[in-house]
């Protein structure tokens, strides 16, 4: 009983904080601005109210581990506690994740797709009118201006909830989706419009994804805590496939050398992070049973290294091949292992609750699948046969149909349910470890340090008996 009494004072002591913070607690993620703004207010009337602005320090990534949950790392633990309040709705700047952007890959993407299925010999007879092309491409100009600007704002109000994103072993890699969406725009651009676009544009869009992959590619190989052992997660192909789309962009403006350098730094990463997230290093946690949208990710690097590698060479040849075949074998096995988890571990009922439970996560099932779709396309020209042709159909139909149906669940629940954007959860994890995981942090660091000893120990004096078994051997 006393044991609950003081977990119950504790709990009371807490929301207490946190009642007593409420508004300022919002304070400490503003930036400049924001502060401002609340000082002018408080010195209207002739009154001067000064309030304490509270500092955030950076959290390491271990923190975010240790605090979060799930594929994402966006599920707060029981027993965390928030610098946030938890049962208020923050601002919607706020609730605003960088994660957004993936809405603008899956409908960019897709202006790709049918773009191709408009001016491809192997789809001829589908009778594909240019403008769908085009319509699509204005619907992701749209979407990718809405996004941007929202999160610009995010950025010039709330540049602490940036940063924390920023810092965020996952969330980082979403900083790639909006130049690759941008890289999409231009590979989709109508050719109603024009046909050439100035190579001064691929210049200055993979300038920022150059300067991304020196900052994580090299926490990757340092060794620190965040080396890639440590934080290996899907979502990291959007680190990569960006130099993918950035190759078959510039091959595509009859560049020569810069997209034969980004492909090289793509593959090299790519062939590491798939053996690493393959193998899960014991360093790391396993990923869930359960098939995450964010699991599809695995199929766009292969898919747009195809296509990048076939522009590159002028043919579909034997490289473009491997690739395209390895992204179609993701692509069927995760369907599979989808249908296993999903109906004979969970059973239907289970199936139909998870799917229910919509998240912009949802929208990394779409530029996988589209990619997959466009190499599909780029496979047919050079070998046309029925099957083929009906697997260009099914996969275009496919992700189509995937698109389609988020964009209009994602509205949905944006202006109607209004819960698309719930509290994010991951930008408010406090620094301060609860006392029982600091306590096991301890035993287990302390626990490491013994096995260390231990197996010191042993080596030498296995060592020791082989000397002395080798000793004996010889005045034998």
């Amino acid at each position: 009983m006393a044991t609950l009494d003081a977990f119950d004072k504790e709990n009371t002591l807490k929301n207490q904080r946190i009642e007593k913070v409420g508004g300022q607690s919002f304070e400490s993620f503003r930036t400049f601005p924001g502060k401002l703004q609340t000082q002018i207010s408080n010195l209207r009337g002739g009154t001067c109210e000064i309030r304490e602005i509270q500092t955030l320090e950076s959290l390491p990534a271990e923190r975010y581990f240790d605090a979060l949950d799930g594929p994402e790392l966006d599920t707060l633990r029981d027993s965390e506690e928030t610098v946030l309040p938890r049962d208020k709705k923050w601002p919607f700047l706020l609730r605003f994740p960088i994660s957004s952007f993936g809405i603008c890959l899956g409908v960019s993407s897709q202006a790709i797709m049918w773009k191709n299925l408009a001016s491809s010999a192997s789809t001829k007879y589908l009778h594909i009118n240019p403008l769908i092309n085009l319509v699509i491409w204005l619907i992701a100009i749209v979407l990718i201006l809405i996004v941007s600007s929202t999160y610009i704002l995010k950025i010039v109000l709330y540049f602490e909830a940036v940063r924390r994103e920023y810092h965020h072993p996952v969330r980082v890699n979403f900083f790639f989706a909006p130049w690759i969406a941008l890289l999409f725009l231009c590979l989709g651009f109508p050719p109603t419009i024009s046909k050439t676009l100035p190579s001064i544009i691929w210049y200055i869009l993979m300038t920022p994804i150059f300067c991304l992959e020196l900052k994580i590619y090299g926490e990757w190989m340092s060794g620190g805590e965040r080396r890639l052992s440590k934080i290996a997660n899907p979502s990291n192909h959007l680190a990569v496939v960006g130099n993918f789309v950035g190759a078959l962009l510039g091959a595509s403006m009859q560049l020569k050398e810069g997209p034969i350098f980004f492909f090289a730094v793509g593959l090299a990463h790519y062939i590491v992070l798939f053996v690493t997230l393959y193998q899960r290093l014991p360093t790391t946690k396993t990923l869930p049973r359960e098939l995450h949208p964010i699991f599809f990710l695995f199929i766009a690097a292969p898919s747009v290294a195809s296509l990048a590698w076939a522009r590159i060479t002028g043919s579909f040849g034997y490289g473009s091949k491997i690739a395209y075949f390895t992204a179609l074998f993701l692509y069927f096995s995760l369907f599979l292992f989808s249908y296993y988890t999903s109906f004979n571990l969970h059973g239907f009922t289970s199936f139909i609750i998870e799917t229910s439970r919509f998240s912009l996560a949802w929208w990394a099932y779409t530029f996988p699948m589209t990619g997959a779709a466009i190499a599909t396309i780029a496979f047919t020209n050079v070998a046309p046969s029925l099957p083929t042709k009906a697997l260009t159909i099914m996969l275009c139909t496919v992700a189509t149909v995937t698109v389609a149906t988020l964009l209009v669940t994602t509205i949905i629940h944006a202006f109607f349910f209004q819960d698309l954007f719930p509290n994010d959860m991951a930008i408010a994890i406090s620094n301060n470890r609860p006392k029982m995981k600091l306590w096991s942090h301890k035993l287990s660091k302390n626990a490491d340090s013994i096995i260390a000893q231990y197996l010191k120990f042993s080596d030498s004096f296995s060592i020791n008996d082989t000397k002395v078994i080798s000793v004996g051997s010889d005045s034998v």
